[in-house]
């Protein structure tokens, strides 16, 4: 088992930044990939970006590259997502997910074994 715990959301206007942080417990979080996935009012939950467990490799959804980066520090047990040039469409709750699972398939909410309860960013205009 692995228990998943976001912080970091809260409200920011258009153009800035927040950094959600996700602590993980449990099993041993270095053998996990990494994902943070997000849902609107409304919307389907989708992919925003996903790091395997060296941290060698990321993946993002194009909505949110060159604007958002992922990183993870095994040594804390703990991924980061980095928001920077916040739109009003980023408004979701954000979610951590921890999978078993390699490469491109991280991208699919399926791959996913562990979910956090999510926290809320809300990006005002």
């Amino acid at each position: 088992q692995v228990q998943l715990v976001e912080s970091g959301g809260g409200l920011v206007q258009a153009g800035g930044s927040l950094r959600l942080s996700c602590a993980a417990s449990g099993r041993s979080f270095s053998s996990y990939a990494m994902g943070w996935f997000r849902q609107a009012s409304g919307k389907e939950r989708e992919f925003v970006a996903a790091i395997n467990w060296s941290g060698v490799n990321t993946y993002y959804a194009d909505s949110v590259k060159g604007r958002f980066t992922i990183s993870r520090d095994n040594a804390k047990n703990t991924v980061y997502l980095q928001m920077n040039s916040l739109k009003p469409e980023d408004t979701a709750v954000y979610y951590c997910a921890a999978a078993s699972s390699e490469g491109y398939v991280l991208r699919r909410n399926v791959a996913y074994e562990y979910w956090g309860q999510g926290t809320q960013v809300t990006v005002s205009s």
